[in-house]
């Protein structure tokens, strides 16, 4: 099990990291996905640096529930806009990752729990 988690927060922090990095940057298809639900350049940026930071802080164990945190406000956003737009594929795929960060934030509490006691 311990395997599982490690292997899905690694893919977890690769998808926030890659997407906030593509936000950024901001990529032709994001600029123009966002942009139909009122998106500016600025505002793609600044959520772009939430699912950066919210990927980055998934790393270390202390700051884990944060990470997940910022991680599943920004992918339930995207997976409703997807939704919204038709796109279920993605949205669905977006579903599992959120349903992964809430496997990562639970288990980041049992093991607080356990430390703590």
């Amino acid at each position: 099990m311990k395997v599982f988690l490690k292997v899905g927060l690694a893919v977890l922090v690769f998808l926030a990291v890659s997407s906030g990095i593509t936000k950024i940057i901001l990529m032709e298809q994001d600029v123009e996905f966002f942009g139909r639900y009122g998106f500016t350049n600025p505002m793609l940026i600044a959520f772009g640096v939430t699912q950066l930071i919210g990927g980055c802080l998934l790393v270390p164990q202390r700051t884990q529930l944060v990470g997940a945190g910022l991680v599943e406000a920004t992918f339930l956003l995207s997976a409703v806009l997807l939704a919204i737009e038709g796109n279920i594929q993605f949205a669905v795929f977006t579903v599992v990752a959120l349903i992964m960060l809430g496997f990562v934030a639970r288990q980041n509490l049992i093991d607080t729990r356990h430390i703590s006691t």
